[in-house]
């Protein structure tokens, strides 16, 4: 007997339910999505902190004598004085800097530091360095008069992303909170994902776990967390030796450091603006303190991301970019991390596949 078609084992009455069902289904997935899609970025950065300080949370229960819940108390309370501190500290200067580099691009009128008259005494390198200030700092005036009208336009943007901070910190905060709560579940939590990839890849959904999470803890805490420690003791040397726009100028570190092209590029200004300002005491003490934060992510790096992470500096640099212009500056963060997990779970997948069809092609 030929087994019939599902179209004629359904009547038209049974095609219309159908389609009535799966319509329903669709709006019901796409309003929750709708619902829940303000509270991606916060869910996304709590499940990070989560995995980032998961090994941190569960030394610290075991010290406590199997407290989950008063060690998940005690870190969200370190992680909250981190973030109303010193974090939100470098937020609202780096606001104010971002401010007032919009308000020079509306006018048209960027300020900048022409070379100082101290700088000429300096021995052997002075004159020269004096000569190279003054033949930049005419040239960048001369371009910046021409381009000035091309630049106003970014100010909209600027002042909104100084906006948006608020939110971000906002944000910040409330993800610390749902943190805290998810650490004591962290077990759990670890099963229901292990049970989602075992639905998907079968055969390989313990290593893809064990991937993602050895990732996120290598991205979050070798890539961001070092960026955020290496751009909060350098705003601290900034606000020591009273530069301008110190704020900005560590969120500029802070971003140079996650796309890993370095923050020496912002210190050695600074530095040369140090000893043009202060004197060779405050000037010796201040540069030796900025070029060992210089050096902050040389020394750390290598003792929290030596797991065989070999996600590309590109892949972090879209992350970040991408994130930002989605999630504003909470995506800063999230953006680099989501984006590394998923490279690097497709890399394995490629991997494994190709292996898989080497393995057949040798038998």
């Amino acid at each position: 007997m030929p087994v019939k078609s599902l179209r004629q084992l359904l009547t038209g009455e049974d095609i219309i339910q159908l389609v009535i069902r799966l319509g329903l289904l669709a709006l019901l997935v796409i309003w929750t999505f709708l619902i829940i899609r303000p509270f991606v970025p916060i869910l996304a950065w709590s499940a990070v902190l989560a995995v980032a300080f998961y090994p941190a949370f569960s030394s610290l229960a075991k010290l406590l004598g199997g407290r989950p819940r008063t060690a998940a108390a005690i870190l969200t309370l370190i992680t909250l004085g981190i973030v109303i501190g010193p974090a939100t500290w470098l937020g609202l200067s780096a606001v104010e800097g971002v401010k007032e580099l919009a308000r020079q691009l509306g006018t048209g009128d960027l300020a900048l530091q022409s070379a100082p008259e101290q700088i000429k005494s300096w021995p052997i390198i002075g004159p020269t360095l004096y000569e190279l200030w003054e033949q930049a700092y005419s040239n960048i005036r001369a371009v910046l008069r021409e381009v000035a009208p091309y630049l106003q336009p970014l100010a909209g943007p600027l002042l909104s992303l100084a906006g948006d901070a608020s939110v971000g910190t906002l944000q910040f905060l409330v993800s610390v909170f749902v943190a805290g709560f998810l650490f004591p579940h962290g077990p759990r939590l670890v099963e229901a994902g292990r049970g989602f990839l075992f639905r998907i890849v079968p055969e390989q959904s313990e290593h893809f776990l064990e991937l993602a999470g050895a990732t996120i803890r290598a991205v979050a805490q070798g890539v961001i967390g070092v960026a955020i420690v290496q751009a909060l003791l350098a705003g601290v040397g900034f606000k020591l030796a009273s530069v301008p726009s110190a704020g900005l100028l560590a969120f500029i570190v802070l971003l140079l450091s996650i796309v890993q092209i370095g923050a020496f590029l912002v210190l050695l200004p600074v530095i040369i603006w140090i000893w043009t300002a202060k004197d060779i005491t405050t000037a010796l003490l201040l540069t030796v303190f900025l070029v060992l934060v210089g050096f902050i992510d040389t020394m750390l790096k290598p003792l929290v991301m030596g797991r065989g992470l070999n996600t590309p500096t590109i892949v972090i640099f879209v992350g970040v970019i991408g994130g930002t212009l989605a999630h504003g500056i909470v995506g800063l963060f999230i953006g680099p991390i989501i984006l590394s997990v998923a490279w690097e779970l497709a890399a394995a997948w490629i991997r494994t596949d190709q292996a898989e069809a080497k393995a057949k092609g040798e038998t």
